[in-house]
């Protein structure tokens, strides 16, 4: 069994002994901590008489189990929990917005398998939580001090379904042309995994006037396959958009903050593209509006290309760390028109600061409603890279520094970025490699980019021979 703790939150396989899987007692432990926390960081409740959060959750099985326990744990701290049920992250982290909350906790584990889940915390602006926010919920989670409100202080449960009003606001964005989409007659093949975007995906695309064939629907958390949105994984959403004669396939991961498109003709748009499309729509739209000073951002894992399209409007690029609380924070640091990371994450500060592939899904379907192209013809206009990704297993931990410090040694007339590990450009060939340590295990991961994937390969190679010389001396 498997329990990962993080400033960002908790993650765990479902079951086995307390502190190696996920189970009630860490469950519990972990929320009354966010509880006591947040009460501490805001002193005081935004609106009303008590602290108040918001619970939302994906359809994974566990999920139901996952809820009752927090939301009881909440009462029992004295907070108000307004339960939005079956509901993707991006919608959770709207509805602190929308109801004026405290905080929220989503419940999912996002991309992994069924027999995982997850408690992801927000602040009072629906947005993940810092590092040192977070840290301190992990401190106080593992002193195992409790303090419960007594009988006449517990906090109350009550239900609202947010789905309609993420959708309203997302048709709201001046962004989003939905008379164009509409006229556009598009018909697409969504693959929403069994779980939440079945429920909110197939209203937003009958609201845009997109004739939609829903694959995987029923939010029963028994997902139909890897869920993941990768090419691999995707192959019954593929098969299906060439032979129905679709305009595109949607594939969302079961919280649907991840986005990934098929092209009419079954090939795949590619994840990382997802991103650096929608980038390129805004900033067309922004260039024709006279807007100057236009700013991107994405984590040092993701592909170039939104750095060449942002470059390409005038604009400017920044990198910040993986992970999306570092996206957002540069984000907000830069005032960036979109932002992101290349796992399929758009973020539209102009909507909210976290990944929302709703949103993507209605600026793709308007930037493709303006340019009068096909999903593949489109694609051809975009730069051309390939991605590809590798890992070192080690047996001592200790030998990660060693094997970045060599990297940065034998790369020292390149460019070179640690604010995450290690990442050296290659400005010259338009190629990088980043090298990142895993936050759990002995592992050093290796994503290299360039014009063809022999040549992503072997700079990934040429990386995997440095290390090999560290750990063979």
């Amino acid at each position: 069994m498997t329990l990962i703790k993080s400033i960002s939150g908790i993650r765990g396989t479902i079951g086995g002994p307390c502190g190696e899987g996920l189970t009630p007692v860490d469950i519990v432990s972990f929320t009354y901590a966010y509880c006591a926390c947040l009460k501490t960081r805001l002193g005081e409740p935004r609106n009303g008489s008590r602290f108040k959060i918001v619970v939302g959750r994906d359809a994974r099985i566990s999920g139901a189990m996952v809820e009752q326990l927090v939301c009881g744990t909440a009462i029992a701290c004295g907070v108000d929990v307004i339960k939005c049920g079956l509901a993707s992250t991006p919608t959770t982290e709207l509805a602190v917005r929308f109801s004026g909350a405290d905080g929220g906790i989503i419940l999912t584990a996002s991309h992994n398998p069924r027999q995982w889940n997850a408690l992801k915390l927000l602040n009072e602006n629906g947005e993940f939580l810092t590092a040192a926010q977070g840290k301190e919920i992990l401190d106080l989670a593992a002193a195992g001090e409790f303090d419960f409100s007594d009988v006449d202080s517990l906090g109350t449960i009550t239900e609202h379904d947010f789905t309609d009003e993420h959708i309203d606001s997302v048709l709201a964005l001046e962004a989003v042309d939905a008379e164009a989409v509409k006229a556009a007659g598009f018909k697409v093949v969504l693959d929403a995994i069994n779980s939440v975007g079945g429920i909110i995906m197939p209203r937003l695309l009958e609201r845009l006037g997109v004739e939609c064939i829903t694959l995987n629907g029923e939010p029963t958390g028994q997902f139909a396959h890897n869920p993941e949105p990768l090419p691999k994984n995707l192959e019954q959403l593929s098969a299906t958009v060439r032979e129905s004669g679709a305009d595109l396939g949607i594939s969302v991961d079961p919280d649907v903050d991840r986005l990934a498109f098929i092209c009419e003709d079954g090939e795949p748009f590619v994840e990382e593209y997802t991103l650096v499309a929608v980038a390129d729509y805004l900033l067309d739209e922004a260039v024709k509006k006279g807007r100057k000073d236009l700013c991107t951002v994405s984590n040092l894992s993701s592909s170039r290309a939104l750095r060449d399209v942002t470059e390409k409007h005038g604009g400017t690029y920044y990198a910040a760390a993986v992970g999306e609380v570092n996206v957002t924070t540069k984000m907000h640091e830069v005032g960036a028109i979109i932002g992101g990371e290349g796992n399929g994450g758009v973020i539209y500060p102009e909507s909210h600061c976290g990944r929302d592939a709703m949103v993507g899904v209605a600026l793709f379907l308007s930037n493709l409603a303006h340019k009068k192209m096909s999903v593949s013809a489109y694609k051809a206009t975009l730069p051309e890279y390939y991605i590809a990704k590798n890992r070192i297993d080690l047996s001592d931990s200790a030998l990660i520094d060693r094997i970045l410090d060599a990297v940065k040694e034998h790369f020292a007339s390149e460019k070179i970025n640690t604010i995450d590990g290690v990442k050296v450009d290659f400005e010259s060939r338009k190629q990088w490699v980043h090298l990142r340590r895993s936050n759990t295990e002995p592992i050093i991961r290796i994503y290299s980019e360039a014009q063809t994937p022999a040549e992503a390969q072997k700079i990934g190679d040429e990386v995997i021979s440095i290390a090999e010389r560290i750990i063979n001396a």
